[in-house]
């Protein structure tokens, strides 16, 4: 067996309604001074009072930092980070999806090592320590409580990545109960994006591929095929919601350690210059992606096609990964997902600018089991239009 290392959220607690009591199981790790970092959006639906609440029934001071926006800029990082340190917490919460949990990540860091955010750019350079963190996802897409990744939009529509075991958290609470008010589209979305996530861990070039993530990823494709239909269409239903929070976290365990290639590096664009969500940009070229890399990955695709749509396991070996790649569009379509490019906004006369901004993710690039040049990346993106 070839070395890799394999690095998670050390300590993760999951149930159905188990965040309701947020304090019992922060308190001891985060301190007496907590930093809530959050979207104007989870505050105004009222999904943030309860933890404040609970919090400071237990006597613990709380700051509210909920100017996080989708594909956070520089200026999300800046400003939690300053309130951390104005405030001298002892702790962050991070409370929402991907782009929340991002930023607390950050903010934790820089509020812990007092450095600057230009300096932690890149994979493994950031410096410790960072203060004390816990995550709780409201959607079940991203996996970033459990991944060492922030992403940050820098300019106008290029992002950067901060990959460094730092990241981790202390603790991850997955309560799917919070994600039961989630819009049909959203879950759709970021439940696509979470497949996104296991299929690409399994299918990585990257030397640190190995069997735990490949554990995972099985497991999350299993959890997520069996569960999206019935968290799309029927909302309320707590089991679904939880599988699909569960198998968001082993797919963001399996990922963070055989890392994304291909379609991320893709999608990054879609969403840093279009507001594309994360989740939708990666639905859109994930056919395309997959066509492009059948080649060098239809073994793979056909051994993960039976765990994510099981009828596919009376098919033929040698069908399977194209009926994979029908069968996701099948699935995406379903669900009511935009299919092409034009659907949402993005122009033909800029997939020539949107190919050269994807050339810049090499971080990802570098585990796509074929390699991508410009003028692939251009005839996907016109596949995708």
């Amino acid at each position: 067996m070839k070395p890799f290392s394999f690095e998670t959220t050390p300590s993760i607690r999951c149930g159905s309604g188990i965040s309701k009591d947020v304090a019992a199981i922060v308190a001891p790790t985060l301190g007496q001074r907590v930093l809530i970092v959050t979207d104007a959006g989870l505050r105004k639906a009222g999904l943030l009072a309860p933890f404040e609440e609970n919090l400071r029934a237990a006597g613990i001071e709380v700051w509210v930092y909920d100017d996080v926006v989708a594909d956070p800029p520089e200026a999300n990082i800046l400003g939690a980070v300053e309130m951390a340190r104005e405030t001298r917490v002892t702790g962050v919460l991070g409370v929402g999806g991907g782009s929340p949990m991002d930023v607390a990540k950050v903010a934790a860091l820089l509020a812990g090592n007092k450095g600057l955010l230009s300096d932690a750019y890149g994979v493994r350079v950031a410096e410790g320590p960072r203060l004390p963190l816990a995550l709780i996802p409201t959607t079940a897409g991203t996996g970033s409580e459990v991944t060492p990744i922030a992403i940050v939009t820098t300019g106008e529509s290029e992002k950067k990545g901060i990959v460094s075991p730092l990241l981790l958290p202390d603790i991850a609470i997955l309560d799917g109960d919070l994600t039961l008010g989630l819009p049909a589209a959203v879950t759709a979305a970021t439940g696509i994006d979470a497949i996104v996530h296991a299929i690409e861990a399994i299918t990585s070039a990257s030397a640190n591929n190995n069997p735990i993530s490949k554990t995972l990823a099985i497991q999350a494709l299993r959890l997520l095929g069996a569960n999206i239909r019935t968290a799309v269409f029927d909302g309320r239903n707590a089991a679904a919601r939880n599988a699909m929070l569960l198998g968001s976290c082993l797919a963001g365990q399996a990922f963070a350690n055989s890392p994304v290639a291909a379609v991320h590096a893709l999608a990054y664009p879609v969403g840093a210059r279009y507001h594309v969500p994360h989740g939708l940009s990666n639905a859109l070229v994930l056919p395309h992606v997959m066509r492009f890399n059948v080649s060098h990955a239809d073994g793979l695709y056909a051994e993960l096609a039976c765990e994510l749509f099981p009828e596919l396991s009376r098919a033929p070996a040698a069908e399977r990964a194209s009926l994979l790649i029908e069968q996701l569009q099948a699935l995406s379509r379903e669900l009511g997902v935009p299919q092409r490019l034009r659907d949402v906004g993005i122009p033909e006369d800029t997939l020539a600018t949107l190919a050269s901004d994807a050339m810049k993710q090499t971080r990802l690039l570098v585990n796509n089991p074929r390699e991508v040049t410009e003028r692939d990346a251009l005839a996907i993106y016109q596949a995708a239009f």
